[in-house]
């Protein structure tokens, strides 16, 4: 069932990237092209995004714990630093540069272009650079890196993990 769930999830947002046009490079380059052939139509995307995600995120977790895991995997660092800042900054460059960004390149995958293939490749030698970075950089500090970080449990003050052999409630 788990492994169903995930299949439909990734559908659902896949074919939303690809409806919205956030797979599209050009139409994504033409948002960001504010002095020129500027396309405002992603913004709405992007704002029923944070919306479904504002309200999404409060309904779910006033649950007592997901119903495939045993507890909610969440960022624990709430810190503005210079790693997430250097991160957004490549991330915005990398999207305004290519016109994809890491969610809508792996839908555009299955168009068999060449450009959105170099892309993906090139995404994943950056994250490989990035964990590298993150591990040396951790050793010469001696603090744990990032990747290897275990979140805390999150819920309700009376929530106890579930059971992995129970079944799973999906209501």
């Amino acid at each position: 069932m788990r492994l169903i769930l995930s299949y439909l999830i990734g559908l659902i947002f896949g074919l939303g990237i690809s409806i919205s046009g956030m797979a599209n490079p050009a139409k994504v380059l033409n948002f960001f092209d504010v002095a020129g052939s500027w396309d405002p139509s992603l913004l709405f995307v992007m704002g029923g995004a944070v919306v479904v995600t504002f309200f999404g995120y409060r309904w779910v977790l006033k649950r007592p714990g997901p119903s495939f895991d045993q507890i909610f995997h969440l960022p624990q660092n709430k810190a503005i630093d210079v790693k997430l800042l250097a991160g957004s900054a490549v991330f915005g460059i990398g999207w305004g540069l290519a016109g994809f960004c890491p969610g809508g390149a792996l839908p555009a995958l299955g168009t068999g272009k060449l450009e959105v293939l170099i892309f993906a490749l090139a995404m994943l030698a950056g994250m490989f650079a990035a964990r590298l970075i993150d591990t040396r950089m951790a050793a010469r500090l001696q603090a744990p890196p990032l990747h290897e970080h275990q979140p805390a449990p999150h819920g309700p003050l009376t929530h106890k993990p579930r059971d992995p052999g129970a079944k799973a409630d999906i209501t």
